[in-house]
């Protein structure tokens, strides 16, 4: 009897251990299938799984596990469709931790900035140098995010010029590490020409300045000694009034070239026109500047010539230009001749 009870005992051992080491095993590769995000494949039978009371364990695993990674695989879509509309864009994107090393640099900023080496890993300071940058960078966020800054940055001995804007991304779930993402529009043509427009304000102020006051001087002066100023003085002033006048002609003509070149830099006016008429008016328009004791314009043309289609606009002003060079560097000139 004594043995029977033995016999029982050892063989109710061997099932418990049996049990506990097939459910270790079972939990071992449960473990090991969360770890490796991969589903569970058991050999064991469903009947098997019930007896070890796991079956719906299983089931819940295996299904967080494939809907962990179909979320996984949406993030990495996600992920590469936003790499590709950032790498597509025109403007120069960084990214960059809370230690400022580059997360990511889309190919404008790699064109840009990387001086043969990759900007991924590196710091920003070492890729854009530029104290206005890093000026902008330490402004709050409110104010950063508040307005675009316009940043000057050097780059093999040249500056160039953007307009910078960021905002924060807080990082999700358990890494809560913030990064900046940081736009840089490329302004520097831009600013090339406001500095070339303002010069040529500048220059234009200037040249339309002097004339303006020579006439008013010259004006001032006939007003004030009508009465005592000789017909001489009188004739000379009016003449140096008339030449100024002459002159600011020509600067606002100028002005108004430039600006209907600029609108419309490609357009050609052809009609059917006389070129006849054309130089005919343009000496009419010079003989005052001539002094006719001394100087005279004359036209030579091929009466065979007859009207076609031409810009008025763009050839008269062509045909001002010669005249008014051969007033400005051959004023002593006896004979002026326009011919065809």
């Amino acid at each position: 009897m004594t043995v029977f009870f033995a016999i029982l005992a050892a063989a109710a051992s061997l099932a418990l251990w049996l049990y506990i080491t097939k459910t270790r095993t079972i939990v071992r590769d449960l473990e090991e299938a969360v770890r490796l995000e991969r589903r569970l494949l058991l050999e064991e039978s469903s009947s098997r799984l019930k007896q070890l009371g796991l079956t719906d364990l299983v089931t819940q695993i295996n299904w967080m596990v494939d809907r962990y990674n179909e979320f996984a695989q949406e993030e990495t879509g996600y992920s590469n469709q936003i790499e590709s509309v950032l790498g597509s864009i025109q403007e120069a994107v960084l990214i960059f931790d809370s230690e400022r090393t580059i997360q990511f640099a889309n190919e404008s900023a790699q064109r840009l900035f990387q001086h043969g080496r990759m900007l991924k890993g590196s710091r920003l300071e070492s890729a854009l140098r530029s104290s206005s940058l890093l000026e902008f960078l330490g402004d709050s966020g409110k104010d950063r995010i508040a307005q675009l800054r316009q940043i000057s940055l050097e780059r093999k001995g040249e500056e160039l010029w953007f307009e910078a804007s960021c905002a924060d991304v807080r990082g999700g779930g358990k890494d809560t590490s913030d990064s900046t993402i940081l736009v840089l529009h490329d302004i520097t043509r831009l600013k090339s020409l406001e500095m070339v427009r303002r010069d040529f304000v500048a220059n234009v102020s200037h040249e339309l300045r002097t004339p303006l006051t020579i006439i008013k001087g010259f004006a001032e002066t006939l007003v004030e000694d009508n009465t005592s100023l000789p017909v001489e003085a009188r004739a000379r002033f009016l003449s140096k009034i008339l030449n100024n006048a002459e002159r600011l002609h020509v600067l606002v003509e100028d002005l108004l070239t430039l600006s209907r070149l600029e609108s419309k830099p490609d357009q050609m006016e052809q009609d059917e026109h006389s070129l006849k008429r054309l130089l005919e008016d343009t000496i009419e328009n010079y003989r005052s500047r001539i002094d006719p004791e001394k100087q005279q314009m004359q036209m030579k043309f091929d009466e065979q010539i007859g009207d076609f289609s031409f810009d008025r606009f763009r050839i008269n002003q062509v045909v001002d230009n010669l005249v008014e060079n051969a007033f400005r560097y051959a004023p002593d000139f006896s004979m002026l001749t326009l011919s065809t």
